[in-house]
């Protein structure tokens, strides 16, 4: 079917297809209203060796960056992800979706904090919170273990948390597979309903004659001679068909009447063939003719 075609579909099954395209209108409206804008405020902090690491480097933090500094951020993004901080995180007002992890590409112990949610300004409060919040985390876990202040690991904003931006990817790609399946449902009822009133080609039927097979008058009914008889069951023998008798055609003798006499024909003297010629009689050399 080429393209030509399909437009012919589409404009002669019209009625079908004009409520699809209305009703997938419909549905990217209503995908449009009820998915909401999606935002997304994000901060990067960095860790830094203590200060008495730092003694060497005349008090410089990040002339001191050490691999243990990298774990630690592995440990404390893990933390920030458990659902106890996220209640947390909840009680002190926090709103969206906290995510904390080490920022892609780092050479260093850097950290996003992210947060995404639907309301704007509880978006970029949330993040503030949840960097406030890490620093405190960091701090716990190193009271836990009775560190020193001077030995502690300690925190520092990269980036503060950025303005909200809008995520309309995940919107957008809601809108296009919400019409992409309205226009194919719409096409697919199109050319199924083409399809069923489609007028189909007559089909030619055989006659009753022509089913019953071939009649006496055409010479061809009964069993063909020497073979076997017609409508018998495929398991039954094959028999042979009787021979009829042939006979010979009559064959003339031309013989006197002294030689069918000693041979001892019994055919009577005297009486006249069917072709007027006598079959034995008195005179010497006289042919007899007889069929045998």
């Amino acid at each position: 079917m080429d393209l030509a075609e399909i437009v012919r579909v589409m404009r002669r099954r019209w009625y079908v297809l004009l409520p699809g395209l209305l009703l997938t209108a419909a549905l990217v409206a209503g995908a449009y209203v009820s998915v909401p804008i999606t935002y997304q405020s994000q901060s990067t902090v960095m860790l830094l060796n203590s200060q008495r690491a730092t003694v060497a480097f005349d008090g410089n933090p990040f002339l001191s960056t050490q691999t243990s500094l990298t774990g630690m951020a592995d440990s404390l993004a893990r933390n920030l992800n458990s659902d106890a901080s996220v209640a947390d995180l909840r009680g002190q007002g926090a709103t969206g979706t906290p995510v904390a992890k080490i920022a892609d590409n780092a050479l260093g112990p850097l950290m996003w904090l992210t947060v995404t949610g639907t309301d704007k300004d509880a978006v970029l409060k949330s993040d503030k919170l949840l960097t406030d919040y890490a620093a405190k985390r960091l701090d716990d876990f190193q009271t836990q273990q009775a560190v020193t202040p001077k030995a502690m690991i300690r925190m520092t904003v990269i980036v503060p948390p950025q303005n909200p931006a809008a995520m309309t990817k995940s919107r957008t790609e809601y809108l296009a597979l919400a019409a992409i399946m309205g226009i194919v449902i719409s096409m697919v009822a199109t050319f199924y309903v083409e399809a069923r009133r489609r007028p189909r080609p007559a089909v030619a039927t055989a006659t009753t004659a022509d089913a019953a097979g071939p009649t006496a008058s055409d010479g061809a009914a009964g069993p063909a001679e020497g073979g076997p008889a017609q409508g018998t069951g495929a398991d039954e023998p094959v028999r042979p068909a009787a021979r009829t008798p042939v006979r010979s055609a009559p064959r003339w003798s031309s013989r006197t009447g002294d030689e069918a006499a000693e041979q001892g024909d019994d055919a009577p003297a005297g009486r006249e063939g069917e072709d007027g010629l006598t079959g034995t009689g008195p005179a010497a050399g006289a042919e007899s003719h007889r069929f045998v």
